[in-house]
């Protein structure tokens, strides 16, 4: 008899404090996961109501790893970062066995797949130099023509009168013709429900990095890989410091 399939967990953080986009984030996950996979949904109780600076990616990163801890013990099989700027991934690699991705490690890797050449289109123009500086560690700078902004702030991408869809529409076209790409990454986990259909209207892919990090979570627990507990990545040392 064939046995029924061993149902898989990702623990899917928003590191913003912001439940709405939780909910949004969330549902976009849940709708590019395999059938058996279930995604939850969290929110971060302490950081910021959105992560726009290096001073909101500092507050948040405590919050975030408190998240993976209560996924740890809850089961999950992974835990997804729901965060352009990958927040506390390392110190979340450190923390948690369970395989942690960031939606920004992720969507690059999957556009050098498809694609000798992506630009990034994210929210605010400051937020610009973390992506740059995320496209440099992950070695995409030979493949990442261009960082661009359409200076819409995270906490408006759901109202009416940003029209984010159109302004996104418009930057993508000028990557498109200007950068030399094949390919787009969103660079905001608040545009994940945007992506199919910036992708249809252009002709060209539009990465959203929460789908991408989904699949290839599934993927490594698939492939039964945890995170390496040998080296840096090795589990915390113990020593005085206040409880998560």
């Amino acid at each position: 008899m064939n046995q029924p399939q061993r149902q898989t967990v990702i623990n899917v953080i928003n590191p913003n404090m912001t439940e709405t986009m939780t909910k949004l984030i969330a549902k976009a996950a849940q709708a590019s996961a395999s059938p058996a996979t279930r995604i939850v949904g969290r929110t971060a109780r302490f950081g910021a109501a959105s992560i726009e600076g290096h001073y909101d990616e500092a507050l948040a990163t405590i919050g975030m790893l408190k998240e993976v801890a209560e996924g740890d013990e809850a089961g999950a099989d992974a835990h997804v970062i729901a965060c352009f700027g990958d927040p506390g991934l390392l110190a979340a690699r450190e923390l948690s066995a369970a395989p942690v991705l960031g939606i920004a490690e992720a969507a690059m890797h999957a556009a050098s797949f498809i694609a000798t050449r992506f630009s990034i289109v994210t929210t605010l123009s400051r937020t610009k130099v973390i992506a740059e500086h995320l496209v440099r560690n992950y070695g995409m700078e030979h493949i990442c023509r261009k960082v661009r902004a359409v200076d819409v702030a995270v906490l408006d991408l759901d109202k009416p009168e940003a029209n984010v869809r159109g302004v996104l529409l418009g930057e993508c076209r000028d990557a498109l013709r200007d950068d030399g790409v094949g390919a787009i990454v969103l660079g905001c986990a608040g545009m994940a429900d945007l992506a199919q259909d910036l992708s249809a209207e252009l002709g060209i892919p539009v990465i959203d990095g929460v789908a991408a990090a989904v699949r290839f979570a599934e993927a490594l627990v698939g492939l039964g890989l945890k995170t390496s507990k040998h080296g840096d990545l090795a589990f915390p040392l113990p020593k005085a410091r206040p409880p998560l």
